[in-house]
């Protein structure tokens, strides 16, 4: 999205216009260079985007002209110490799926082995005393396996004697720690976003948590934010929802204990239970429900990657609105970064120009059983 950053200001009438400037149909100024004040034409400059970088920072769009750290100052300037640094939307994605570090370094694929028994029906084992040459009913057991690939990642950064001496002299600006830190939160805020909604170009082997085509999706459940349920809904939800899971998992498991939601909804749940005199919020009652059922270690936990505003790069669309039921268990979901993230030493082949590398391995997030998670989304 283009910004404007108002740079002149100056009276104008309509006879004297810019060429570029024109009048709509009802009279008012417009064009493109240009945005109308409290009757003062002011003229804009492009400005360059910071927002690319993940989906929610603190800075938003900064002059492209402002940039660099020459800048004009007069004899009455000083110069703060204090450095204030870019914000992101930052969590760790380990709190939401189980990951795996170090395993498997350097390797282009991870297999895992999946067991299963084989057995005839319980009482086909049922003899009587005197068993003598009759055949005994045998279990055995089987194996399967499911393999991720593994994906290398690498960036660099280079600097000169130039750009360092230069920063240096700015007094308060470590310009190689600046290009370490930024190759540190592209590292991070790129493997978060993997985690919950996989590669933008290879969704199909390096999947998220939000869109794995192995995992189930219930579109009819959860139509609507939880937050605005009247009571009859809300009770229809509580007494619905791990009921859905289990049917899910054919009853082989009633106790997930992740349940990841938008955080647009999460931020509302604070409201009082609906359909009660009491205050107590939505969010409490849910926690006390659920933890009753699945046991001490339920979490609900938000996620902005949840809402469709920060998803639909990837689902297309307007986005979804998605709900994810889970167990954090490594035998039913995990990520793997084989190689974490790991910079080089700086080198030079002149002395003057410098530079090094950081590199990783990582997967998307495998599911070993996938019916132990259940998505539910509905279109924003």
């Amino acid at each position: 999205m283009r910004a404007i950053q108002y740079v002149k200001r100056g009276r104008f009438d309509l006879q004297h216009l810019p060429s570029d400037v024109r009048l709509n149909s009802k009279g008012e100024i417009e064009g493109e260079n240009y945005i109308v004040r409290g009757g003062d034409l002011l003229v804009a400059n492009g400005i360059k985007s910071t927002n690319g970088m993940e989906i929610i920072n603190s800075t938003g769009d900064v002059n492209a002209d402002a940039m660099g750290y020459q800048i004009v100052i007069d004899t009455l300037t000083y110069i703060k110490k204090q450095v204030t640094m870019q914000k992101f939307y930052e969590i760790n994605f380990a709190d939401y799926i189980p990951t795996a570090v170090g395993d498997g370094a350097f390797s282009a694929s991870l297999l895992t082995n999946l067991t299963f028994s084989v057995a005839d029906d319980f009482e086909s084992g049922n003899v009587g005393t005197a068993v003598g040459g009759s055949k005994i009913s045998e279990v055995d057991t089987t194996i399967a396996s499911k393999s991720v690939p593994v994906i290398n990642w690498v960036k660099g950064i280079s600097y000169s004697i130039f750009d360092i001496n230069q920063a240096l002299v700015a007094n308060n600006w470590d310009i190689i720690m600046g290009k370490e830190k930024s190759r540190m939160l592209n590292w991070k805020l790129g493997l978060q976003k993997i985690a919950f909604l996989g590669s933008k170009a290879n969704s199909t082997n390096v999947a998220g948590l939000f869109n794995n085509g192995s995992v189930n999706i219930n579109t009819s459940f959860i139509t609507a934010p939880i937050s605005s349920l009247n009571a009859a809904g809300f009770a229809a939800f509580v007494a619905g929802l791990i009921a859905a899971y289990s049917t899910n998992t054919a009853a082989t498991e009633t106790k997930p204990n992740r349940f990841v939601i938008p955080l647009s909804d999460w931020l509302a749940l604070a409201t009082p239970v609906p359909g009660t005199v009491t205050l107590l919020p939505m969010i409490d009652y849910l926690l006390l429900a659920f933890k009753k059922i699945a046991g001490d270690s339920f979490e609900i936990m938000p996620s902005a990657y949840a809402d469709g505003a920060n998803n639909k790069a990837f689902l297309g669309g307007n986005g979804k609105q998605i709900y994810a039921l889970y167990r954090d268990d490594p035998e039913s979901i995990r990520m793997d970064i084989p190689v974490n993230y790991t910079p080089t030493q700086p080198n030079s082949l002149n002395n003057f120009q410098f530079q090094n590398a950081a590199y990783a391995q990582y997967t998307g997030v495998g599911f070993y059983r996938n019916l132990e998670t259940l998505l539910f989304q509905y279109s924003d």
